[in-house]
């Protein structure tokens, strides 16, 4: 039996999670399985010092970390991130309605159609951060800041996991400890998950340390799930789950001549 192709939606449109901020797309199936085992090959089989260990977690940074200052040294990503990740997140139509539309109506020419990352600095996603969450790992609700531009594309890959969103506090509050999310996001392994705009510039985002995720059936993509049969009962015993965070650092240094041994 031949392998499922990417789902690839004719416009972001389709994909438009209309429960949540603008703006956010829900994809499933983004990524093939053998697409998905490559990349987690790839992940797993670089140097042990690529891997950045946290407390909760650990991560890797393509092409690097970034400076103290947000700075991010000019570089490509790997090429087994660029292909076909990159390619295809750039693939993704995006129509914007034309004046006066409404309801996705009177869509743009095709020619004057924009890409995800079409408004952001670079227009391509040039910065690439990997996290990898064992059962009963998570993150606090945070935001991603002004270090990128306003978007930021997540794939998942090895197993499902729940993301929970909350309001930011208002300047110069915090979240209150125990603070119940306003909405939840199931992202299913292989899948895509687009947050831009008010998702991106008004609200944190976190996952719970949790080993089991519960009451499913509540979350704000529901209708958009690849598989909801499998979570008919409501619950997602978790496993190690992997993420590519897809985002455009704003502040680029080039490598200066002086510096040019590094690539000797």
């Amino acid at each position: 039996m031949s392998e499922a192709s990417p789902s690839i939606p004719t416009s972001l449109t389709i994909a438009l999670v209309s429960s949540l901020p603008l703006s956010t797309y829900y994809i499933p199936n983004f990524i093939t399985l053998s697409e998905e085992a490559s990349l987690l090959q790839r992940i797993n089989s670089v140097p042990l010092p690529t891997w950045h260990t946290l407390s909760n977690r650990r991560l890797q940074a393509h092409p690097s970390p970034l400076s103290a200052s947000n700075t991010l040294l000019d570089a490509p990503l790997p090429p087994w991130l660029a292909e076909p990740v990159v390619k295809r997140l750039l693939s993704l139509p995006f129509h914007a309605p034309s004046k006066g539309a409404s309801d996705g109506e009177h869509e743009e020419p095709m020619a004057e159609r924009k890409h995800l990352f079409s408004d952001s600095p670079h227009q391509v996603p040039n910065h690439c951060l990997i996290n990898e969450y064992l059962p009963g790992q998570g993150i606090h609700p945070h935001e991603d800041g002004g270090a990128y531009a306003p978007i930021v594309a997540t794939i998942s890959l090895g197993a499902p996991i729940v993301l929970d969103i909350f309001p930011k506090p208002a300047e110069g509050g915090v979240l209150q400890r125990n603070s119940r999310p306003q909405w939840r996001i199931l992202q299913e392994e292989r899948s895509l998950l687009v947050s831009t705009g008010e998702m991106y510039t008004k609200y944190l985002h976190g996952i719970e340390a949790v080993k089991e995720d519960i009451d499913l059936q509540e979350v704000a993509n529901w209708d958009f799930l690849g598989d909801k049969e499998r979570f008919a009962e409501g619950r997602n015993v978790r496993r190690t789950r992997v993420s590519l965070t897809f985002r455009d650092v704003l502040k680029v240094k080039k490598l200066g001549k002086g510096l040019d041994f590094l690539h000797k």
